[in-house]
C-alpha cells in the first residue's frame, strides 16, 4: 500500500497558497501562445478554466457534450455560492468558512485545499459582479446574503433559484469571448471515451462525435477533466440525464486514481419519487429551508390534511433535534433525520417516503409577495411538477442522490496521479471531505477554473520539456482501437434487455445497500449482486441503431457500462471503511442515530488505482492531518 504525495507547501495555513503562487515557475506571455491546453466539460469548472487560460495566451481546446456549454449541469445549482465577504457584519471571516467547511465535511478534507478554497471565495464574487451576474441586492443597492446549512454566518450570494445559471452564463461569456478572439476552439456533442498518455503524461484525449459516430484525436500539452460527478449512479439523481462518470473513469483506468468513491451526497429535499417511469428526480434548493419549517405528523400513519393538523401534534423534529442550528443543519444530518422519521412510521405519503416542508410561519411574517421575490421560481417549479400550490399547503419532500465528493484524486496542484491530468470542479475529491456544505459547490468550481488550474498549468509546463506529439502517434491509434472494440461489442450483442434497465438495476442496488444508510451485509450483497449485473449487460444488453451515426442508446451504453464498474468500487470503498463520516453512514458504527467517526485508523484519503479487467483496483491512503482545526466529534445541537 503506498503513500500519496500531496505536495502541500509548508508554512502557516494562512500564506500556504500566496507562497505557493509566488515559488512556481512561470511562462512568460510569448511562451504561452506555443503551449495547448484540452479542457473536457464546460460547465463552471471547466468554463472558467477554457476562459482563463484562454485569456492568459494559452491555446485551449474545450469540449462540451451538449450543443452548447450553457446546457451544463451547473445551470440547475440553485440556492446560491458562498464567500466570506461579511457583509452582514455577523462574524463571518476566511477561518470561519474555513472551519465551517472542514467541520461540516466531518474532517475528512485537506485543511490546505480547504483553506485556498475560502481565500479564493472572495474573489469569485468581485469577479462575478465585474461580468455583470445579477446578484440579489438589498433596497440601497448592496449585494444580499441568507445562511445555508452548517453555517450560523448568512454568506451565500444568491441569484433568485437561479444562481448556478447566472454564474455558468458569466463563465460562458467569457469563454465565447476566447473563443472569438481565437483562443479556445469550442467543440460540441464530443464526449471523451479515452485518454491518451504519453511517455508517462497526459497528452490527449479520443472524442466521440455524439452526431456523426466518428472517433476524433486531439493532441496538447496538459488536460484538464471538468466533467462533473457520478450521482447517477444511482439512476434516480437530481442529476441531468447527461452527467455520467465516464471521462473520469476512462482516465481512471489510465492510471489516475480515484478517491473516496462512497462519499455521496444526499440532498435532504427533493421533490419525491413518484412512479416507476421517473427517470430523474427534482432539488427544490437548500435554500428553501431559510424561511421552511421541516416537520411531521407525531401521530403515526396520521392520513389528514397538514392544514387539519394542530400545532401541538408537529413534530419539528430539525429544530427539536439541532436547535442551534433548526432547519439549516447540514445536508446528510437533516437527509437521515427525515429518514428516521419516515422509518418510524411517520411519512406524510401512504406508501412512500415524505416530509413537510411548510412556509405558513414565514408566509404570515413576510407576506406572500416577499416569499414569491425570494423563490418564485422554485414554488413554481414545485407546482407545475406536484399540481399542489406550496404558498397554500406545505411542500412534501423527501432525500435524493444530488452530490458525488468522490473523485479523481489531486494534489494540491489539483494534478492527478497521471503528469499533465488535472482534474477541477465536482470531478475531482478536492474540497469537501464526506459531506458538502450547501452552496460550496458553485464556490469550488469557480475557484478550480478562475483561480487555481490557471496558475498550476503554468507551473506544470514550465517545469516540464513536453515535446510536440501527433495525432497519429502510436497511444492515439490504441486508444482509438480500444474504443472501436468497445463499440462494436456493444452493437453486436443485440441481447434482450435495454441499457435503461440496467441502469435502473443498479440504482436501485446502489441505494439501497449503498445509499443513505450502509451496512457490512448490504455491501457485501451488493458486490455479489453488482459483478452478476455486468456480466450479464455484457451479454444481454441490446443497442439499437447504428455506430456511425447519431446514437443516444450508444451513448447511454457505454455511461452505464461505466456506472456499473464504479458502482463495485463504491461499495468496496464503503466497505472497507469501517466508520460512519458525513455521507457515509455505516449503521454498525453509530451514536445515538449520529455518525461516529474512527480518525485512529480512518483519518485519511482511500484513493483506488486501476489494475486491469481481471484484477481488483490496489488501495492506496493519503493520511489526512489537522493542525488548526483541532479533531472533533461534529455536533450541531
Amino acid at each position: 500500500m503506498a503513500s500519496l504525495d500531496s505536495k502541500v507547501p509548508g508554512g502557516p495555513v494562512e500564506t500556504k497558497w500566496t507562497n505557493h503562487k509566488f515559488n512556481m515557475k512561470l511562462v512568460n506571455p510569448a511562451n504561452k501562445r506555443k503551449h495547448s491546453v484540452i479542457v473536457v466539460g464546460t460547465g463552471l469548472a471547466g468554463a472558467s478554466a477554457a476562459a482563463s487560460m484562454g485569456e492568459l495566451g494559452y491555446k485551449v481546446k474545450a469540449f462540451c457534450v451538449h450543443e452548447s456549454p450553457r446546457r451544463a449541469h451547473s445551470v440547475a445549482a440553485q440556492g446560491g455560492i458562498n464567500a466570506a465577504k461579511n457583509y452582514q457584519n455577523d462574524g463571518d471571516s476566511i477561518y470561519r468558512l474555513f472551519y465551517d467547511t472542514v467541520k461540516g465535511g466531518d474532517f475528512r478534507a485537506r485543511e490546505a485545499n480547504v483553506h485556498r478554497l475560502a481565500e479564493l471565495s472572495v474573489k469569485i464574487i468581485d469577479q462575478a459582479v465585474a461580468q455583470g451576474v445579477p446578484f440579489a441586492r438589498e433596497y440601497g443597492g448592496t449585494l444580499s446574503n441568507r445562511s445555508f446549512g452548517g453555517a450560523q454566518v448568512s454568506r451565500t450570494f444568491y441569484a433568485r433559484g437561479q444562481t448556478g445559471q447566472q454564474l455558468l452564463i458569466g463563465a460562458y461569456q467569457s469563454m465565447m469571448r476566447q473563443v472569438e478572439a481565437g483562443s479556445v476552439e469550442l467543440r460540441t456533442r464530443r464526449e471523451m471515451l479515452d485518454l491518451v498518455v504519453v511517455d508517462g503524461k497526459a497528452r490527449g484525449v479520443i472524442m466521440r462525435n455524439l452526431l456523426t459516430g466518428e472517433l476524433e484525436h486531439y493532441e496538447a500539452d496538459a488536460v484538464v477533466l471538468a466533467s462533473g460527478g457520478y450521482s447517477n449512479v444511482f439512476y434516480l439523481s437530481t442529476n441531468a440525464m447527461a452527467c455520467a462518470v465516464t471521462a473520469a473513469w476512462r482516465a481512471h483506468k489510465r492510471g489516475a486514481y480515484f478517491a473516496n468513491p462512497c462519499y455521496t451526497q444526499i440532498h435532504p429535499t427533493c421533490i419525491p419519487v413518484h412512479g416507476d417511469n421517473q427517470s430523474k428526480l427534482t432539488l427544490m434548493s437548500e435554500s428553501l429551508r431559510n424561511d421552511g419549517r421541516v416537520w411531521v405528523s407525531k401521530i403515526k400513519d396520521d392520513r389528514r390534511s397538514p392544514l387539519e393538523i394542530p400545532e401541538a401534534e408537529r413534530d419539528y423534529f430539525l429544530e427539536r433535534v439541532y436547535p442551534s442550528y433548526g432547519n439549516l443543519a447540514p445536508r446528510d444530518i437533516a437527509s437521515r433525520q427525515a429518514k428516521y422519521r419516515c422509518d418510524e412510521g411517520h411519512s406524510v405519503i401512504p406508501g412512500q417516503s415524505a416530509v413537510y416542508l411548510d412556509f405558513a410561519d414565514s408566509i404570515k411574517r413576510n407576506s406572500e409577495a416577499k416569499i414569491a421575490e425570494r423563490y418564485g421560481n422554485l414554488f413554481q417549479m414545485y407546482e407545475k411538477i406536484t399540481g399542489e400550490n406550496p404558498y397554500k399547503v406545505p411542500m412534501k419532500i423527501y432525500p435524493a442522490p444530488h452530490y458525488t465528493m468522490g473523485g479523481l484524486w489531486v494534489d494540491y496542484n489539483l494534478m492527478t496521479t497521471i503528469p499533465g491530468l488535472f482534474a477541477a470542479g465536482e470531478a475531482n475529491f478536492s474540497d469537501h471531505g464526506a459531506n458538502r456544505l450547501g452552496a460550496s459547490a458553485l464556490m469550488q468550481g469557480l475557484a478550480d477554473g478562475y483561480f487555481v488550474v490557471p496558475y498550476t498549468i503554468g507551473d506544470y509546463i514550465a517545469n516540464n520539456k513536453i515535446e510536440p506529439v501527433a495525432t497519429t502517434h502510436e497511444a492515439f491509434k490504441e486508444a482509438h482501437n480500444n474504443i472501436d472494440k468497445q463499440i462494436s461489442q456493444l452493437m453486436n450483442i443485440k441481447g434482450e434487455r435495454t441499457v435503461e434497465s440496467f441502469h435502473k438495476q443498479l440504482g436501485r442496488i446502489m441505494w439501497d445497500e449503498c445509499g443513505m444508510a450502509r451496512n457490512e451485509k448490504g455491501l457485501k450483497r451488493a458486490l455479489e449482486e453488482i459483478p452478476k449485473l455486468r456480466e450479464e449487460f455484457w451479454q444481454n444488453v441490446r443497442v439499437p441503431g447504428d455506430a456511425n451515426y447519431l446514437n443516444p442508446e450508444l451513448e447511454k451504453a457505454g455511461r452505464v457500462a461505466d456506472f456499473i464498474e464504479l458502482g463495485e468500487l463504491m461499495c468496496r470503498d464503503a466497505l472497507e471503511r469501517k466508520e460512519s463520516c458525513g455521507g457515509h453512514y455505516r449503521e454498525e458504527f453509530q451514536v445515538d442515530g449520529e455518525a461516529k467517526r474512527d480518525d485512529e485508523n480512518y483519518c485519511n484519503v482511500f484513493a483506488w488505482e486501476w489494475k486491469s479487467e481481471k484484477e481488483k483496483q490496489a488501495l492506496h491512503k493519503e493520511e489526512l492531518k489537522f493542525e488548526n482545526v483541532k479533531l472533533a466529534t461534529r455536533s450541531y445541537k
